[in-house]
């Protein structure tokens, strides 16, 4: 009796033990996504997708983005690193860095080279741009890197900057229809990568097409289809049924980043990821990093009220619900936790607010460029409008120098001359920007993005609802709430039911993560928790 007593204790210490920690760690960030659409479409999402997490998991209702430009690079790495750009160093998706004069694109890396069937440019990526850990990072440090990190998305630097410098493997979706990677993370791909890659997953969504989901009576959250907001899709008029056989040219899959399926394609390899990298099968956590591209790509070019976007959320909605049953079959319902947020949110269409008579505009960032070097060469006789991207006006210091002008009045030129613009809320000079106390909300926001070895001279704050894009569709990367305002839901082990409606900040995401995990902070956070999901169930 007393050996049946020792066994039976000892079983219950190894249950505890393995109950500490999660088996698996699923990061889940969807591109563009407001946290709106999980109001605006809640009647027609099912069960057991967004409303099972909702229902059982920890939902923050007012979460944010803390700083300015809200892309799409800057978003993952501030999700993962718990930090902004100012200290991570991802301060665009691609931008002008003033110390070297040259244009950077967020993931480039000239060492290394592109693995799998793809096209040379797409692999040639990294995360050695990213200047601060990854709580992905930290978990590889923390395991003695017998923890797995695997990074998955459409898009590289979806994939690449989630799962941080440390990562088992990073893998992203090439024109070519193949799921490829960099010599960073090995000189090969994985075989069970090569068989998926073979298998042509893709084609099967190409030969299919994309109608709608659901009766069209089931869009009425959206505008009525083929209309003026929207832009067209791959040159063809934005009006369902697609031929998606018809858009195939020149055998580039890569169109199926702008239909819901590709949404599902990241889901299927996912799945074969789990399976292959024995994810979450032992004691050690391992963590998956997941980036749904699709939304953003359809967001962009159809907007934000089309039925395309409706319709991607609502299958996007049965690729969750499809991805949690299996994470429930393979690796336990209580063995997993995952969280779901996104990179930044986006505008309404300026075409739209105008018609219904809010006096805004839509502003090509080429014209504000053009401008900028004509008043330049009106004001000074000379151009020394080194660049103009991402909200930074880059002056030419040499040739101030040169010419013999003072910088300090130059910069006040330019300044007030930007005010006189319509579109211009704000400028803020560099030396403003390094001052900020954060009694300017706004400032406090461009401060947080930015970085005095990369950024400008200037950063220019448009007024509200302006955007920097074309007339139809939609864009992003304003301070401003349609921007900011994001969802997060934590799901799944040690989470507890609720909902909160405090204003929070996505910085908080990875050093929470650190406590739940009982592991190291990246080092680049702040540390700021959300304590509501660190409470046990």
């Amino acid at each position: 009796m007393r050996r049946l007593l020792q066994v039976a204790l000892l079983g219950l210490v190894s249950t505890v033990s393995a109950q500490q920690k999660p088996k698996l760690v699923v990061g889940i960030v969807v591109d563009q996504m407001k946290m709106e659409y999980l109001y605006r479409f809640s009647d027609d999402f099912s069960e057991g997708g967004f409303k099972r997490l909702m229902h059982n998991g920890y939902t923050f209702h007012n979460m944010h983005y803390n700083y300015m430009p809200t892309y799409t690079a800057p978003g993952h790495a501030s999700v993962y690193t718990g930090t902004t750009p100012a200290t991570h160093g991802i301060v665009g998706n691609e931008w002008f860095n003033k110390a070297t004069g040259k244009e950077v694109y967020c993931t480039d890396d000239a060492a290394v080279k592109t693995i799998g069937n793809g096209i040379e440019s797409e692999g040639k990526m990294s995360p050695k741009n990213l200047q601060a850990t990854t709580i992905t990072d930290e978990l590889k440090l923390a395991t003695n890197f017998k923890g797995k990190v695997i990074g998955i998305s459409l898009k590289d630097r979806g994939a690449i900057l989630p799962a941080g410098h440390f990562a088992n493997g990073a893998f992203w979706f090439s024109k070519t229809g193949a799921f490829i990677s960099s010599t960073f993370y090995g000189e090969q791909l994985p075989n069970w990568v090569t068989e998926f890659n073979n298998e042509k997953h893709f084609q099967k969504y190409i030969d299919k097409g994309w109608d709608l989901l659901k009766p069209k009576s089931t869009y009425n959250e959206s505008l009525t289809d083929n209309n003026p907001y929207e832009g067209l899709l791959y040159k063809k008029t934005p009006f369902f049924p697609y031929s998606l056989k018809d858009m195939y040219t020149n055998n580039d899959a890569g169109l199926l980043r702008s239909t819901p399926f590709g949404n599902n394609l990241i889901v299927e390899f996912a799945e074969r990821a789990i399976q292959a990298e024995e994810l979450g099968k032992d004691n050690v956590t391992d963590f998956l990093t997941v980036s749904f591209s699709s939304t953003d790509y359809i967001g962009h070019t159809l907007g934000p009220r089309s039925i395309e976007l409706q319709d991607t959320y609502l299958r996007l909605d049965e690729s969750i619900a499809e991805f949690l049953t299996y994470l429930d079959k393979n690796v336990g319902k209580d063995n997993y936790l995952l969280f779901l947020t996104a990179d930044h949110a986006g505008a309404e269409n300026v075409k739209y607010l105008k018609d219904n008579k809010y006096d805004v505009d839509n502003i090509p960032w080429k014209n504000i460029e053009t401008e900028l070097a004509d008043f330049s060469n009106k004001t000074f006789g000379v151009n020394v409008l080194l660049n103009y991207s991402n909200y930074n006006v880059f002056l030419n210091k040499e040739m101030i120098k040169s010419k013999g002008l003072e910088l300090s009045k130059v910069k006040q030129a330019f300044k007030d001359y930007l005010y006189t613009q319509k579109y211009v809320k704000k400028v803020y000079a560099e030396e403003e920007v390094l001052a900020a106390s954060g009694n300017d909300y706004y400032l406090s926001c461009v401060a947080k993005g930015y970085d005095p070895v990369q950024n400008g001279e200037l950063i220019v704050l448009f007024k509200p609802a302006y955007v920097e894009y074309s007339g139809t569709g939609t864009t992003h990367g304003s301070p401003y709430s349609y921007d900011t305002h994001v969802p997060l839901i934590f799901f799944g082990w040690e989470i507890k039911k609720g909902q909160s409606h405090d204003k929070k900040v996505i910085t908080q995401i990875a050093p929470t993560l650190a406590q739940k995990l009982r592991i190291p902070f990246p080092n680049g956070t702040e540390a700021e928790v959300l304590t509501e999901v660190l409470e046990s169930k």
